[in-house]
C-alpha cells in the first residue's frame, strides 16, 4: 500500500493545513456520511469541492476532498502523522480489506459484497476516542442521526472544554457528566437515555470502566461483555462502540438496516463470523450499499 504524500503545508487565515495526494481511494463524503461519527457537517460552499468541518481529538478540523487527494485545515505535517492519519485510517491496507471480504462468502455473497464494496469504495472505520464513541452510540438508541447530533451539541456547549486551538468546544470528559449527574443531562433532553449516560460516566470516571483495557482485550466477547456491564448497552451499541471507537473491527452492529440487507440480498445470513476481523468494514459497505441502492433516508 501507498503511503500518503504531503503536497503543501501553510496557513489559511492563521489556520495551519496540509495538503495531500495519493491517499488511496479514500473518500471525505462517504467516510463522513455513513453514520459512524456525529460532530461533523458538511462546510463547504455552493461549487467548492466537498469538506466536512468539525471536532475531533480535542481539536477543530476540516477535510476537504481535492481531485488527486484531500487537505486537512486545522492540522500541520506533525499533526497529520500523529493524529490525522491513524483517525482517518489511512495506515491500513483497504485494498487487502476488499479482497478479504469480497472472497469471503459462498458465490452468491461474494456477488453481494463485490457490489457493496464498489458502491462504498473510499470508506474508512475512523479511529474515534473510546470514551466519545460509547457516549455517542448510548445515545444513538432508538434516534435519528439529526438528533443524535443536536443532543451531543448540547452536552459539548455545556460540559466541554475549549479544544486545543480555541474554535469549538471538546467532547465533555466522563467525569463532567458523571458531575453533571442524571437529572441535568434529562434536561438537555437526552430521554431516557439519560440514566445510561449517566451510569458510564459514572463508571468510566471512577475508574470501575477501563476504556483501556478494553482497547487490550483479545477477545470481543470479553470486551463486549465489559461495555454490557453498563445499563442500557446491549449488543448493537456495544458493537457500534467497538467498532468505531475501540478498533475492534471484528464488530458486526445489527440494525434495521443490515436487516434489510439480509431480507434483501442473502437467502440466509450473511454470517459475520465468515468475514472475521474485517466484518465491521463489511458491514459498513452493506449497510452504504443499501442506504444509496434501497433509496432509503436515514
Amino acid at each position: 500500500m501507498n503511503k500518503p504524500i504531503i503536497r503543501d503545508t501553510g496557513t489559511l487565515d492563521g489556520v495551519p493545513y496540509v495538503r495531500l495526494s495519493d491517499t488511496g481511494n479514500f473518500s471525505v463524503f462517504k467516510t463522513f456520511d455513513c453514520g459512524q461519527c456525529f460532530r461533523f457537517d458538511p462546510s463547504h460552499r455552493e461549487g467548492e469541492p466537498y469538506a466536512v468541518s468539525g471536532v475531533a481529538m480535542g481539536r477543530h478540523v476540516t477535510f476537504r476532498e481535492e481531485d488527486d487527494g484531500f487537505t486537512v485545515v486545522g492540522a500541520d505535517e506533525k499533526d497529520f502523522h500523529t493524529l490525522w492519519e491513524k483517525y482517518l485510517s489511512l495506515d491500513v491496507d483497504y485494498g487487502e480489506i476488499d479482497l478479504a471480504v469480497i472472497s469471503a462468502l459462498d458465490e452468491e455473497g461474494n456477488a453481494v459484497m463485490r457490489r457493496a464494496a464498489e458502491v462504498s469504495a473510499g470508506i474508512r472505520i475512523l479511529r474515534q476516542e473510546p470514551w466519545e464513541a460509547l457516549c455517542s452510540f448510548i445515545i444513538s438508541q432508538n434516534n435519528n442521526i439529526p438528533r443524535i447530533k443536536k443532543i451531543i451539541s448540547a452536552l459539548c456547549e455545556n460540559f466541554g472544554e475549549l479544544t486545543i486551538d480555541g474554535r469549538g468546544k471538546a467532547f465533555p470528559t466522563a467525569r463532567a457528566l458523571a458531575d453533571a449527574g442524571e437529572e441535568r443531562l434529562f434536561e438537555l433532553k437526552t430521554g431516557f437515555r439519560a440514566k445510561y449516560i449517566a451510569d458510564a460516566a459514572r463508571r468510566v470516571a471512577d475508574g470501575e470502566l477501563d476504556l483501556d483495557a478494553v482497547v487490550r482485550c483479545d477477545s470481543y466477547a470479553e470486551a463486549e461483555a465489559e461495555l454490557m456491564k453498563i445499563r442500557g448497552v446491549g449488543p448493537k451499541v456495544a458493537a457500534c462502540a467497538l467498532l468505531f471507537g475501540f478498533g475492534k473491527t471484528e464488530a458486526y452492529p445489527i440494525d434495521t438496516w443490515m436487516k434489510k440487507v439480509a431480507a434483501r440480498h442473502f437467502k440466509s445470513g450473511p454470517d459475520p463470523l465468515k468475514f472475521g476481523k474485517y466484518a465491521g468494514v463489511a458491514q459498513q459497505y452493506l449497510f452504504y450499499m443499501e442506504r444509496y441502492m434501497g433509496g432509503g433516508e436515514m
